[in-house]
């Protein structure tokens, strides 16, 4: 009798969106082949706009970007694969095609004995668009509280708050990895020029991207070093604080609304 094949899928998920799998691999590979993002949307068969997405969200998850654009930008300039979007496709591929061998193997005897499948499950879905890699660089313990320092870039750094018994179960120190997740409804939006705003994450950028609803809009900001920050505020304030494509403007948001997730 002839086994059922199982494909094994490698991915991550934000928000029902696919962050890193099959198809985001192609289009980073397309990117390197025709140095072009309209280019590569089309062999990888993505909309520009989805391109964009899934490039964004990438270059969040990883220390530095996986993609950048040469001089001229999106309207006339090129793009092309850094040397941590190359790794991330090498180990992307290697990775597989060991949870591949793991799958035919299930395939052919089952799951009994095989419990270190579970370590390849890596298909998870966070209901949250900011996700960032980061690394812990301090941890500072109170009698209640114990505030964590994550490095995400060497420019961008994210505080946390979590309990003394949560930073105990995840084993937070530094060198640890971690992933920092914070809900874009928590993401504040404020002048360029604010003096003081809430909370010790406060992150210069540029509007890349505004959609609008009828009472709220989502507004995607460029922070430097290849991430960005998605905030949900209220179509009234975006008006008022003149979030245009280009407008510069300050995300902030509270430590205590970080999450953080570790292997």
């Amino acid at each position: 009798m002839t086994a059922n094949k199982i494909d094994a899928l490698l991915a991550l998920r934000s928000d029902g969106r696919l962050l890193v799998g099959r198809d985001r691999i192609k289009l980073l590979e397309a990117v390197a082949e025709h140095g072009s993002i309209t280019k590569a949307a089309k062999a990888a068969g993505f909309s520009y706009k989805t391109a964009w997405d899934a490039v964004d969200a990438i270059n969040n998850l990883l220390p530095s970007p996986a993609f950048v654009t040469k001089a001229g930008g999106r309207s006339g300039g090129g793009a092309r694969v850094t040397e941590e979007g190359r790794r991330l496709i090498e180990t992307f591929h290697r990775l597989e095609e060991r949870m591949s061998r793991i799958s035919s193997l299930i395939a052919q005897e089952g799951l009994a004995g095989h419990d270190e499948f579970s370590l390849w499950s890596l298909g998870i879905r966070i209901s949250t668009r900011n996700v960032f890699q980061t690394e812990v660089v301090a941890v500072r313990k109170w009698p209640v509280d114990v505030e964590v320092t994550l490095k995400v870039s060497d420019e961008i750094v994210i505080h946390s708050i979590v309990t003394n018994e949560a930073a105990e179960e995840l084993d937070l120190a530094p060198g640890r990895k971690a992933l920092a997740l914070v809900k874009s409804s928590f993401v504040n939006l404020a002048p360029f020029d604010a003096a003081q705003l809430p909370g010790r994450n406060r992150f210069k950028g540029a509007v890349r991207r505004r959609i609008d609803a009828e009472r709220n809009c989502e507004v995607l900001l460029d922070i430097g070093g290849g991430k960005t920050m998605t905030a949900v505020i209220a179509r009234q304030i975006a008006e008022d604080l003149e979030l245009v494509t280009g407008a510069q403007a300050i995300a902030s948001f509270n430590a205590a609304d970080v999450i953080l997730a570790v292997d």
